[in-house]
């Protein structure tokens, strides 16, 4: 087995032992000073620089002040449980492990991948700036639910066009999303056989076109079905009338959505045969996905009844393809008329570029409007390490300048997009003046006004105002990240972004620079109070 490199498992022991630390040192200072005194105390510091406020009414002042500076407001319920890594681990096992997989252990089909390993069952390890969700109970998801109604209807009365942010894992069993990804990553790698087949596996992968009676042929000799159930698995969905099938109309055939469980059968590349994942599963966990893809249409429908953009989160590549793949369908149903439902794509992955050209591709065939946020990502070193570990291909870029070519590049994509059509929208959410620079660059080029609103920028609350700030007053739609919950509760929050902030201090000598250079400015202009132009 491949063991991971000693300092990336040490920066994730590191990281678990620093985020105990940092909580134990609140808890300490809270018992030192008091609570009413401790809370005083953060507001006045720590908390009052990178959280809002503790519900959605105290959070209005300051999204008011940044709104008058031209600075939006993505929300985010930022209250997490402070658990031990014993207590997080013992939840991700018992929500990551079907009952058919406890009664027969190894006696499936499941890659190592898609599976729950206790020594990464800590998620939060190795994750300094993303919020951490562990699965208790259908009532604990349907309790999140809430909370994501309720933030959606804050950001609504907040402002006009306002975001507001969710996770997947909040809102269900975790294992659905391991299962579910991993059938669509093998119907993925199946097409890619057939490609091998055809001999076009080389194509870029938009190009790659199975010519449809061959496919047919392959498939009735593989005896993955009969010969007249593959023709209705074409006809009825009215794919392959042009005699070709791409990747778009292969991933349609997976779309059954009256029985969760039969979207978890996969081809056996040895067999030929279809199978199921799992084989069995329960009635209770059948309902269990039923009830997470029902969480997701509530608290859509209640984005556009608040006029609120609903930013979905990305998480780890072992739920991403299914985080991706319902986001995909959200935005089929609801951003018909105007973008709403916004997919996250993290560029540090070797396969971003496929993941965003895919989906710009299926928005415009299809005629909704596309909606992408790209950051660099928050699961770098949990990724590498779990995968090294495990033993599976290490699924992050080389290294940080193989990250950034990949953030201009999908960009630069959806930037085209944009320019052919307007219907694609994207929050360039960056901390990086260089990517900064490279998007205003090319909305230059490109003739791109920033009221067309068309493309945002995005940055945390606390953070970068050298680069937020300005954005705003030029007129771009720029918008911070707002973390908001009561002070005891966003403690993890804050013990992260203490990290987080310690790391990236390091690097701050001209953010410093150019605030001392603002002060000397006002203070030899007599403009001691700055009153916005925006």
């Amino acid at each position: 087995m491949c063991k991971a490199p000693d300092k990336q498992v040490n920066f994730i022991t590191s990281c678990k032992a620093e985020d105990a630390c940092s909580c134990s040192t609140f808890t300490f200072c809270c018992k030192l000073l008091g609570q009413w005194m401790f809370e005083k105390m953060m507001k006045m510091t720590f908390y009052g620089q990178f959280v809002a406020g503790e519900d959605h009414n105290s959070i209005k002042p300051l999204i008011q002040k940044n709104q008058a500076f031209g600075v939006g407001a993505v929300l985010d319920y930022s209250v997490e449980e402070d658990l031990t890594q014993e207590e997080a681990e013992k939840k991700e096992m018992d929500s990551c492990v079907s009952e058919a997989e406890k009664e027969s252990p190894g006696d499936d089909h499941r890659e190592k991948k898609y599976k729950a390993h206790r020594q990464f069952g800590d998620r939060r390890g190795g994750v300094i700036s993303a919020r951490t969700y562990f699965y208790a109970d259908e009532a604990k998801c349907d309790n999140q639910m809430e909370t994501f109604i309720n933030c959606i209807r804050a950001s609504g009365g907040a402002s006009t066009d306002g975001f507001s942010a969710i996770k997947m894992t909040a809102l269900g069993r975790p294992q659905f999303l391991l299962q579910f990804s991993e059938v669509l990553v093998k119907w993925r790698r199946f097409f890619n056989f057939l490609a091998a087949q055809q001999g076009i596996s080389e194509m870029m992968v938009l190009e790659q076109k199975l010519e449809l009676e061959k496919l047919k042929e392959s498939l009735t000799e593989m005896g993955v079905g009969a010969k007249d159930d593959i023709e209705n698995w074409f006809t009825g969905e009215k794919l392959g009338l042009s005699g070709t099938i791409d990747l778009l109309d292969w991933n349609s055939l997976i779309n059954d959505t009256t029985k969760i469980s039969n979207l978890l059968m996969v081809p056996n590349l040895e067999t030929g045969q279809l199978e199921p994942l799992l084989n069995k599963f329960t009635a209770e966990e059948e309902r269990q996905m039923k009830r997470m893809l029902q969480r997701m249409d509530i608290l859509a429908k209640h984005a556009m009844d608040n006029g609120v953009r609903l930013m979905v989160d990305a998480e780890q590549t072992y739920f991403q393809p299914a985080i991706s793949r319902l986001t995909l369908e959200m935005q089929r149903k609801f951003n018909r008329e105007k973008p709403v439902i916004f997919n996250t794509y993290q560029c540090y992955l070797k396969e971003a570029y496929d993941n965003v050209t895919v989906d710009v591709e299926l928005s415009r065939r299809e005629g909704w409007y596309f909606g992408a946020k790209l950051v660099r990502g928050a699961y770098m070193y949990q990724e590498r390490a779990r995968a090294q570990e495990i033993g599976y291909e290490d699924p992050v870029n080389p290294d940080y300048e193989a990250t950034n070519r990949m953030y201009h590049r999908c960009l630069d994509y959806v930037l085209e997009e944009i320019e052919h059509s307007r219907k694609a929208n994207v929050m360039v959410a960056t901390h990086n003046e260089d990517t900064v620079k490279f998007t205003l660059e090319k909305m230059n080029e490109m003739g791109l006004s920033p009221t067309e609103n068309k493309v945002y920028f995005g940055q945390l609350l606390g953070m970068c105002d050298q680069i937020s700030f300005p954005l705003g007053q030029a007129g771009f739609p720029v918008y911070k990240y707002v973390p908001y919950g009561p002070v005891n509760e966003v403690i993890p929050y804050l013990s992260r972004r203490a990290q987080e902030n310690r790391g990236f201090m390091k690097g701050s000598q001209r953010e410093r620079s150019l605030l001392w250079k603002e002060l000397k400015r006002r203070l030899l202009g007599g403009q001691i109070l700055y009153k916005p132009v925006y």
